[in-house]
């Protein structure tokens, strides 16, 4: 009877460690990054500055239902989906605040004698 344990353990136990190794270093994280993403679009709300998948800086300017209306410059906005919101710059924060630093700062202009 042993010998067929360990014939069994020897034969399924690779198989069992891959499963195991599979759940705790691919399935686990991706899942909680997963939610980690959902609790961040589900939180977004006007006034937010946000950074879409492609890259663009925006606020948020109004929400319907999976589409943003997003200010991207002076008297230009863009609908964009709820999902193409990568990043939440002032996630935490009351719109009022002053955005973080990584938000894209204007150049200053330069003189004209340089």
């Amino acid at each position: 009877m042993n010998e067929t344990l360990f014939a069994m353990l020897s034969a399924y136990g690779p198989m069992v460690a891959m499963v195991i190794a599979f759940y705790f270093f691919l399935y686990r994280p991706q899942r909680t990054e997963q939610r980690r993403r959902d609790d961040m679009l589900a939180t977004l709300h006007k006034g937010n500055k946000v950074v879409t998948v492609g890259g663009i800086f925006g606020e948020i300017v109004e929400i319907k239902n999976n589409v943003i209306d997003l200010k991207i410059a002076d008297k230009v906005v863009v609908k964009v989906t709820r999902s193409a919101v990568s990043r939440n710059i002032t996630q935490g924060k009351s719109p009022q605040m002053e955005p973080e630093k990584d938000w894209p700062a204007e150049e200053p202009a330069k003189d004209k004698d340089e």
